[in-house]
């Protein structure tokens, strides 16, 4: 039976009777100590406030030891990959450098929005400005790089705006790195430049905030060669490509054993990993990428090529690009001594599975004959280019159903719109509406968004030489009796069904009288004399509706555009809430929309123990009307 010691003595396991009042906590040993204040509960103002306790417990959460360790680590996952397991830090120093920076970030990102929108209206200059302020911060590139995509991976549909401007600096950051860094790989001798690595540089600059880095996709590369390996060993144990380490540069002489390569190459990509051609959807810029290559396992010729070569390369068979018309091949020669005549090769086409062709089998891919000079092998530099010059010419095809990301391809090729991001004020305009004309021609859905970009753009140009403050427009203005809808309102286009969120409107239709015709406004019942609204859609797109088209939206849901932040803070469960510059342009929207969302879609009921409830309700005319 168990012995009970009641008062203030306690027996202890020795049956040692002793006093629980003669211990303390900082009479544990420094490791079980440090083990308790590693606690996740603890964050670093409960370790502040333990370690200004006492001398044993300040010696205890040195900057050195494994609590400040701990705590860096929990608030900054991210940055791990930054230091060796093995060496010494001063954890509580990069903690303080970490939390000033971030500090720094944030603040610079939420005085954004007002330069924005008031200072300069060229998204560049403001840009190039904030990067500016960053490199003044004097500190580490990933601390600020950490700070912003805390920003970002914060509560989804709150603090919309300070993300939108989080995003574009973390865009800006990141493009601007991988510019150095392209600079720097191009200087560099021919035989040092690596293709895929150039291929991930260019991965990186249109996917900014993808994962994307070089020592992930060598790893992918690295697993695809052992795969081949493991094959080849099959079929010939004692083949010298078997030998060959990561890092050394072999070149199997013998063309009977690289034939043996190729071949079991093809077997295992195209074969076993089933890697092929994306015929069906060859202008999807997806095609182009690398990292999207090695997880899709699809591709356009060029991006297939780079990686055929890559493997082969570490499989100890040199290829070389060739810069072939409208179908990018790779070259074998098969004989040891140097050779210009191009009959002497024999060409592979990636994106054809690795089938080998003559010189002459090459020009039935492209239904004509071309000169030698194309059967050249080309510089890492000209695959680059080429790679680049797909991107483009992608653009111009009209894939994205974005206009703004059209627009900005459509300016990398033409100067005048270099001019319009640098100068404004110099833009002859019709230079520009031609521009915008061929967009609209390449996709002529976007009427309504090409006439959004000319409205903007000259507002743009007249703000440039002319500035003023933002029109301010009030519900309660006679001439604005007519506007039924306020900006945050979620609503639905009656004929062509798309979801949008309203940021702007007019009393009647701004557009001119061009664009009215074009868009067959005067077909409509009440014509352009009715209020018109600045939409952003879900499908990325912006438009510019009339309000009989219009309605608010069943079950209202987070519009996914990418300039939502830009107008709105958050998403409020039925609308969006104006930020502040959105506010000072509408200032009595923001009561408008809460009142009418209270009337579309909550009521007060009362619940038979007779409590009252606020209750949601789907708003169904146009269900009805349908039935």
């Amino acid at each position: 039976m168990a012995t009970f010691v009641s008062g203030e003595e306690q027996c202890s396991v020795t049956g040692i009777i002793s006093d629980p009042q003669s211990k303390k906590l900082t009479d544990l040993p420094s490791e079980l100590l440090e083990y308790i204040l590693c606690a996740p509960v603890l964050q670093h103002t409960d370790i502040c406030n333990v370690s200004s306790c006492c001398k044993r417990l300040r010696d205890v959460c040195h900057g050195r030891g494994k609590v400040w360790e701990h705590q860096y680590k929990l608030r900054c996952p991210r940055l791990q990959r930054f230091y060796h397991q093995n060496e010494c830090y001063d954890w509580l120093g990069e903690y303080k450098t970490r939390h000033r920076v971030g500090s720094e970030i944030r603040r610079m990102v939420e005085s954004i929005s007002k330069k924005f929108f008031t200072e300069v209206p060229c998204v560049g200059q403001v840009l190039g400005d904030s990067f500016a302020e960053i490199e003044s911060l004097g500190m580490p590139e990933h601390f600020c790089e950490d700070e912003l995509l805390f920003i970002l991976n914060t509560d989804r549909s709150k603090s919309l705006t300070l993300k939108y401007y989080a995003k574009k600096i973390l865009y800006f950051l990141r493009q601007q790195k991988v510019q150095r860094r392209l600079k720097m790989f191009l200087e560099l001798p021919a035989e040092q430049q690596s293709a895929l690595e150039g291929a991930v540089m260019v991965d990186q600059y249109c996917n900014p905030l993808a994962d994307v880095t070089l020592d992930s996709i060598l790893a992918q590369v690295n697993e695809v060669a052992e795969k081949v390996k493991k094959v080849l060993r099959v079929k010939n144990s004692s083949h010298p490509t078997l030998h060959i380490t990561e890092g050394d540069c072999f070149v199997i002489e013998d063309s009977n054993l690289q034939r043996q390569v190729l071949c079991v190459l093809n077997t295992v990509l195209y074969d076993h990993l089933q890697y092929k051609g994306n015929e069906l959807d060859y202008y999807n810029p997806l095609n182009s990428y690398i990292h999207q290559v090695l997880l899709r396992h699809i591709g356009i010729p060029i991006s297939l090529s780079v990686l055929y070569m890559t493997l082969a390369q570490k499989l100890g068979v040199q290829l070389e690009p060739v810069n072939f018309p409208n179908h990018f091949l790779l070259r074998w020669g098969q004989k040891a001594q140097r050779s210009d005549d191009i009959y002497d090769f024999v060409y592979i086409d990636a994106f054809g599975k690795g089938k080998q062709l003559t010189a002459k089998e090459c020009e039935y891919l492209i239904g004509h004959q071309v000169t030698a000079d194309y059967y050249s092998a080309i510089s890492t530099t000209e695959v680059l280019l080429r790679m680049v010059g797909n991107l483009l010419n992608i653009g111009k095809r009209g894939y994205s159903s974005d206009l703004f990301h059209k627009l900005i391809l459509m300016a990398k090729t033409s100067i005048y719109l270099r001019i319009l991001m640098s100068r404004p004020s110099s833009v002859v305009l019709p230079q520009v509406l031609d521009i915008l004309q061929h967009i609209q021609a390449l996709d002529p859905s976007q009427h309504g968004a090409v006439g959004y970009l000319v409205q903007h753009t000259m507002e743009h140009i007249q703000h440039r030489k002319y500035p003023m403050a933002p029109e301010v427009k009030r519900h309660s203005a006679p001439e604005n009796s007519e506007v039924q809808y306020s900006v945050g309102m979620v609503m639905k286009h009656k004929r062509s069904g798309y979801n949008c969120v309203i940021y702007g409107w007019d009393s009647k239709c701004s557009m001119s009288q061009e664009w009215i015709t074009t868009m067959r406004v005067r077909q409509l019942p009440r014509g352009a004399q009715q209020p018109f609204y600045n939409v952003l859609v879900q499908d990325g797109t912006c438009r510019y509706a009339a309000q009989e088209n219009l309605e608010p939206h069943s079950a209202p849901m987070e519009i996914g555009h990418q300039e939502v932040g830009r107008y709105f803070s958050e998403f409020s469960d039925t609308h969006y809430v104006a930020n502040e510059d959105l506010c000072t342009r509408y200032p009595e929207d923001m009561n408008e929309t809460a009142s009418t969302v209270q009337q579309l879609y909550h009521r007060l009921t009362t619940s038979p123990d007779g409590q009252q409830r606020t209750t949601a309700w789907v708003q169904n005319t146009h269900q009805s009307a349908s039935m």
